[in-house]
Parts: structure tokens; sequence; C-alpha cells
């Protein structure tokens, strides 16, 4: 199977032996060492000299950890949303009791800073900004470093990151564009099954997590910093995860992270290319598009659902629907972690196989 989704995403398969190294105990002094080793490299990927902690949860889990740390019921809080992912974290913030004024872009488009900026100008009581930096439901990356200017350096108020799809495979400067907490998840570009989610805490999000009176329990990061000084994890951790993590961050922080930026830009414009070249397009502005994720937009007439199957039914190719008011009109396109350009190749070739099927005449010759 060609699995194309934006995760989980296939595992290489060192990285899934190495799950299959025996259980430790995780009170002891072989877990500490692993412990301390994997957050050091886990704070080179996030380009951090702050915290980071390793979750056994998805990358909601550390969605929800980053609200309740930082924050209280009633806490003013502006939620900038391109696409669903944008929309849970307003939700969590919501649920929790923040008061929540969602900053909502229409689909495809990134964060206008501009209108950020008017919101945060109008509203000075506000405490949290919310932001997803890479949106997966619409294939588009938010520039992250101008939308952290504005939040930082004009306004200086919290930033709070979903970063689940771009750290480890997007350039997010956590420290230089001062980002205060930021969240990822094993599946993504790091290589790893599902299990595991990251979490970074600025200076300034432990100031805030003083004053917070959100509950928390599972979450409380402090928990995970008292028991990280101890070599420990507060709660019974995913271990096999865990050995899984120690080998793709070796191999990471090995290849160095501008090389697997370089990777992952690569592979992005490969798929794209190849995709226009079958006459298809791009959903949001190339300027925009993410190199995690590619979303296209099929032609008026045609359902994206029915080529998604085809290509599924001929060619073992899998790829991911749309949500919402996008589904049937978009299907998009995985290409994170270690992939190779013949997976690429293979998948254009799939879906120019598929496309006649579905009342579309590819364009151009074969794909190579």
């Amino acid at each position: 199977m060609n699995l194309r989704i934006p995760g989980p995403i296939p595992v290489p398969d060192d990285i899934l032996g190495a799950m299959a190294t025996p259980m430790m105990n995780h009170r002891g002094p072989e877990f500490q060492e692993l412990l301390h080793r994997l957050t050091d490299r886990l704070k080179t990927v996030f380009d951090t000299s702050g915290d980071v902690f390793i979750l056994t949860s998805s990358g909601t889990g550390a969605m929800e950890a980053a609200v309740v740390n930082t924050l209280s019921p009633g806490d003013k809080v502006i939620c900038a949303t391109i696409g669903s992912f944008g929309d849970r974290f307003g939700q969590i913030a919501d649920i929790f009791g923040a008061d929540v004024t969602t900053l909502r872009f229409p689909a495809g488009e990134a964060v206008d800073v501009d209108a950020l900026r008017a919101a945060l100008s109008g509203a000075p009581d506000v405490k949290a900004v919310l932001v997803t930096h890479n949106e997966t439901n619409t294939g588009v990356t938010n520039d992250l470093e101008s939308i952290a200017s504005v939040v930082k350096g004009e306004f200086d108020k919290l930033l709070l990151v979903d970063g689940i799809s771009s750290v480890c495979s997007l350039p997010l400067r956590t420290d230089a564009w001062g980002c205060d907490v930021v969240t990822s998840a094993s599946q993504k570009g790091w290589m790893l099954p599902p299990g595991l989610a990251f979490i970074s805490f600025s200076e300034r999000a432990w100031q805030a997590h003083a004053e917070a009176a959100m509950p928390r329990f599972y979450f409380d990061a402090a928990q995970y910093k008292k028991y990280l000084e101890m070599g420990q994890p507060p709660y019974t951790p995913a271990l096999s995860a865990m050995f899984a993590l120690d080998l793709a961050l070796q191999q990471i922080t090995d290849e160095g992270m501008e090389n697997v930026f370089r990777r992952h830009a690569e592979i992005g414009r490969m798929t794209r290319e190849g995709i226009k070249a079958l006459g298809l397009s791009i959903f949001p502005d190339e300027r925009i598009a993410s190199n995690t994720v590619t979303a296209v937009r099929v032609p008026d007439g045609m359902d994206a659902d029915e080529l998604r199957a085809a290509v599924r039914k001929d060619y073992d190719v899998v790829l991911a629907g749309a949500y919402g008011e996008l589904t049937g009109k978009m299907f998009r396109i995985g290409h994170l972690g270690m992939v190779d350009p013949r997976q690429i190749t293979e998948m254009l070739e799939a879906i120019s196989g598929s496309l006649a099927k579905v009342g579309f005449a590819p364009a151009g010759a074969a794909v190579g």
C-alpha cells in the first residue's frame, strides 16, 4: 500500500523494528537516560532552549494541554483559524471556559496579519492568540513568523501554536519567533506511529501557568516538569513508541534540520508540479501551499471521492478526502516524513490512470 495521507504516515522498517525493544522499568535508570536523551533532541527539533515534554496522547491532547496550562475561565482569546484544526483549537478553549473570539479566514487562505492586528487593536484585554501553523485540511501553511511578530512584537500576548503537522517538517523557530507553547504529534513528520505528542513551554508560558485556573490533571505541565527532573514520566508512558522516537530523533538530528526542511520542500514541489501536469489544480495559492500536504481541487462535475476510490481499488494508493463544504471537491496528498520520490511518482501515475474512469482526460504523457 502507498499510504499518502497526512497522518498516520508510513513508518520506516528500522523504526518499526525499534518498537520491538524489550520493556524496561519506566522508573529506573535506563529510562532516565532515554528520557533525557529524547528531551535534548526534541529541543533541537523545536529550536528551543526551553522546556519540551513528551505526552502519551494524540496531538489534540497537546492542544488541550496548551490551553489548560496557560489560561483561566473567562480569559479573552483570539483563535485565528484557516480550517478544521484551527477551529478545534478554539473549541477546546471554549469548552474550558475561555472567552473565544474566532477570527476565521476562507478555506484555502492564510491568516491575514493585518486583520489579526486590527482584531488585537480592538481588544486590548486579550490574553492569548491560538493559531495553527500548517492546516492539513486545506494544505495551507501560515506565515507564523509574521503572525508572531504581530502577536508578540506589537501586542505582547501569549502565542499558542498548533505545530502538529509542521514541527520536524517545516521551519518553526520556537524561541526566535517568541512562540510560548508549540505542540506536535508523532504520526506526522517524525516518522513514527500515532501515540505520542510533544509540547514546548517558554518562560512566559510558565508565568501564565502560575496564574492559570482551568482544570487539569493528566496534562498538568508542572507534573511533567517535576518528574522530568527525576528522569521519570508522571504517568505510564508509551514505551514502544518512545523506543522508536529514540531512533527517529537520532536519524533526524544526524541529517540536520535544514536538510529535513529542504527534503520536505523538494517533495512538496515535486507533488505540486506532478499534479498540475495532470491538468488538476492546487487548491490554495502556491505561495502559501504546504510542503507536508498538497490539497488538490478537482474540476467541476468530478467527484474527488470517486477518484480516490478508483485510485485505491486499482492501484492500492490511499489519498485523503476533504472535510465539510469541500467534501467531494478536493482531495489531499500527504508527504511528511521519509518519502521516497518513487512513491510520489507511483501515486501520480495512479491518479493519471484513474482520471479517465471519472470522466476526465489527463493532460500530457505518463508521469516519469
